[in-house]
């Protein structure tokens, strides 16, 4: 008679500060430092040790708080004007979060920002890990704005942005520039510094209001088929393809 053979699987491990980014708290580097802060403890004691690897059966709190690991979550709106990119305002605007409030169970965040008058495409999620890579000026995530001036850009302007403004904060290269319309109001730019009012500054330098400011493209993301105001869940092809940016770490 053979014998039955019972195979045991052992919990998956997981590094602790992958756990705490797949939590909404931080991303990975900022989870690195609140370890070697002390703020971080494992079934009650603290841990400071870079490269920790817990069990899911641990019991991991921050600020005496338990942190659960939620269900990473994607988002993204196509933002109208006349919203602040903020989770709160002191003045009780109208917020981004009000628009995707219902969007998920999960606490999500805005990846960048958008200005006040500024429209179009705003990621929202709980991945701190990728919300760093898709924000830190070594990636150069790319960007493309159509944009309204209030009068016909002339020639020098043109050729001068293309080369490269210098600002007050440093010189703002752009990756590519045209002209949409045969008034010369309507543009198409491509920039991947994600400096603040970066579009607008440029303009503004040069005696030129900008009228109407889209972000129609962030990454490989598009405005297609989503309406103004209008948010939608992330395909896992479109995450496999924003992460796929990157040499996304692998514990």
């Amino acid at each position: 008679m053979k014998k039955k053979i019972i195979q045991t699987i052992e919990p998956a491990e997981i590094r602790l500060n992958k756990f705490i980014a797949n939590a909404g708290i931080c991303s990975r580097r900022d989870a690195d430092k609140l370890i070697l802060s002390g703020k971080i403890s494992v079934n009650g004691r603290v841990v400071q040790v870079l490269g920790t690897k817990i069990m899911a059966t641990d019991k991991i709190t921050y600020l005496n708080k338990t942190i659960h690991s939620e269900k990473l979550q994607y988002v993204l709106l196509n933002k109208p004007k006349d919203f602040i990119t903020t989770m709160q305002d002191p003045q009780n605007r109208r917020t981004v979060m009000t628009l995707v409030d219902k969007a998920c169970g999960e606490r999500i965040y805005p990846v960048g920002r958008l200005d006040r008058y500024t429209t179009g495409l705003l990621l929202f999620t709980n991945d701190g890990d990728l919300a760093e890579r898709l924000t830190h000026p070594k990636h150069k995530i790319k960007k493309v704005y159509q944009l309204e001036l209030d009068k016909p850009i002339i020639e020098a302007h043109y050729n001068e942005i293309v080369s490269g403004v210098q600002l007050d904060d440093g010189l703002a290269s752009i990756d590519h520039l045209a002209i949409l319309t045969e008034d010369r109001k309507s543009l198409g730019i491509e920039i991947h510094i994600g400096k603040n009012r970066i579009v607008r500054r440029i303009f503004e330098k040069y005696g030129y209001e900008l009228l109407k400011l889209d972000r129609v493209v962030f990454g490989s993301l598009t405005k297609q088929n989503l309406s103004r105001g209008k948010w939608r869940h992330l395909h896992p092809k479109e995450i496999r393809n924003l992460k796929g940016k990157f040499s996304m770490r692998k514990d």
